[in-house]
């Protein structure tokens, strides 16, 4: 009786271990007596005991974070550099075959393809054109990781480092660039402002009543402010009405003093 339970017992243990559960993101790559003989999954799977073994892999996207990697640029400046990759097991069989722990080795294939692709542009290039920097890392990361059956899906930089002296330069640089951008829009400025002036003077001239109009509007917005002293300006064409009678007046008092007789001197 003890003997058919212990043999009961064994049948289960062995059934059981015959017995695999494979979830809906994973995959059960299948070897018979050290010979793959498949993929399968997911759902229940039934290997043959003792002479079939099953190893799962994870199909879901795998968020690998890149340590900061010190990279030289191809203008000889230090950065430090770090960056994210997104990838997936697309084919599970090449991902146990080919490689011993294929998230390992993809961690390291990023980490050099990172200093490789750095080290191949400028300072400029990398700050400025970091969507190209993130596709070029991701296809040449993709490239080295399909023989594993791996799909490397988007790559991202995170953060460049400088040195404390470029960050300097480049702050000073862009100060510069500022003053020259003012510098542009204010002498932009002047020039319209010079040429609606110069409009708004063939208008006066063509209309003198624009002129008056300017004068009263110019009173109003000093009568505005606090002021003591107001400066009103006098019309041009209320001196024109005596202009004609200032070289008559000129020559009339020119002749009364030379008509005027010269007194004698009493010691002559």
């Amino acid at each position: 009786m003890i003997g058919f339970a212990v043999f009961v017992f064994i049948l289960l243990i062995i059934a059981l271990s015959a017995i695999k559960v494979v979830q809906e993101y994973e995959r059960g790559v299948v070897f018979r007596l050290g010979r793959f003989v498949g993929v399968r999954g997911p759902g229940l799977i039934i290997l043959v005991p003792f002479i079939e073994r099953m190893r799962k892999v994870d199909l879901r996207v795998v968020t690998l974070d890149v340590p900061t990697q010190e990279a030289i640029t191809r203008d000889n400046v230090t950065v430090q550099v770090n960056a994210v990759v997104y990838f997936h097991v697309l084919d599970p069989d090449k991902a146990v075959i080919n490689v011993e722990d294929y998230r390992r080795a993809t961690a390291q294939i990023a980490q050099t393809t990172l200093r490789s692709v750095i080290g191949q542009h400028e300072l400029d290039d990398i700050l400025a054109r970091r969507e190209r920097i993130n596709m070029e890392l991701q296809r040449v990361i993709d490239d080295a990781t399909e023989p594993w059956g791996i799909k490397v899906t988007v790559v991202e930089v995170k953060d460049v480092g400088l040195p404390a002296s470029m960050q300097r330069a480049m702050a000073k640089q862009a100060e510069a660039e500022r003053e020259r951008r003012a510098k542009i829009i204010h002498a932009e400025g002047e020039y319209t402002a010079s040429k609606q002036l110069a409009r708004a003077a063939d208008v006066m001239a063509a209309s003198p009543g624009t002129l008056q109009l300017r004068y009263l509007s110019t009173l109003t917005e000093i009568a505005v402010e606090q002021n003591s002293t107001i400066v009103f300006p006098l019309p041009l064409e209320l001196l024109r009405a005596f202009m004609p009678h200032m070289p008559e007046q000129a020559a009339t008092t020119e002749s009364t003093s030379s008509s005027e007789p010269e007194e004698q001197n009493p010691l002559d």
